[in-house]
């Protein structure tokens, strides 16, 4: 039997992607990690939506976590992810920045205090020009910590155009930026009367994705059955 002390096996599911060849990288400069595409103790996804269902089903065959990295999902594959999280330990990360989950659940506690009455949220994102979804699974993800902290009644607005626009009181707003190699940047905008507060968090090189990736791995390790993020990763460290 393997202990917490040996090298936790990773098996990646798109091995030659780009955040596959970055967790590889990440990988071979780690001794807590090992590459084991055959036997791996933890499946990582970070191909597209339409292979979901090929890692999901190959995670639950061999009875091992999996880390569900993939963004642009709707809501028939997070229903896929719900059903097999009954069987096996599925951690759902729209990003594996560690410095993004905490600014998820600062997110969360600013829109808990600065209420809809007076304060306006907006979410800016940049993102190189090869990225196919928009907003980014990233600020959708935060998003949905503005909501839990508003109660779970706000209504979105994406993409707006056109003349004779009116902004809902409450409703978080959304814009995109698409261009360059820009590898993420995120802006969780408040903005009041007479000030803003902007929680802002720059990705600089995929490699923290692939370091926030393998800590997820490591957390779901020996874990029972179950839907996880990276909220119950860095609550547990």
């Amino acid at each position: 039997m393997r202990t917490d002390q040996q090298p936790v096996r990773i098996a990646l599911f798109a091995p030659e992607g780009r955040m596959g060849r970055a967790i590889q990288a990440a990988i071979a400069e780690d001794a807590d990690f090992e590459l084991a595409n055959d036997n791996g103790e933890v499946l990582v996804d970070f191909s597209a939506p339409d292979a979901l269902r090929a890692s999901l089903d190959r995670a639950v065959s061999a009875g091992v976590p999996l880390l569900v990295g993939t963004t642009g999902l709707i809501d028939e594959h997070e229903q896929l992810i719900a059903d097999a999280a009954r069987t096996i330990p599925i951690l759902r990360a729209p990003n594996t920045s560690l410095g993004v989950a905490l600014l998820a659940d600062l997110t969360e506690r600013a829109a808990r205090v600065l209420g809809p009455d007076k304060w306006d949220i907006e979410i800016v994102e940049a993102h190189h020009n090869r990225k196919a979804d928009a907003p980014s699974g990233t600020a959708l993800y935060l998003g949905s910590a503005a909501d839990r902290g508003r109660g779970g009644n706000s209504t979105e607005e994406r993409g707006r155009d056109g003349t004779g626009l009116k902004r809902h009181q409450g409703a978080i707003g959304y814009a995109a930026i698409r261009g360059g190699t820009v590898a993420g940047d995120h802006d969780v905008m408040f903005l009041g009367p007479d000030e803003r507060l902007i929680l802002s968090h720059r990705a600089e090189s995929r490699a923290i994705f692939a370091r926030g990736a393998l800590a997820a791995a490591r957390f779901l390790r020996g874990k029972p059955a179950g839907l996880y993020s990276m909220r119950d990763v860095i609550d547990a460290a």
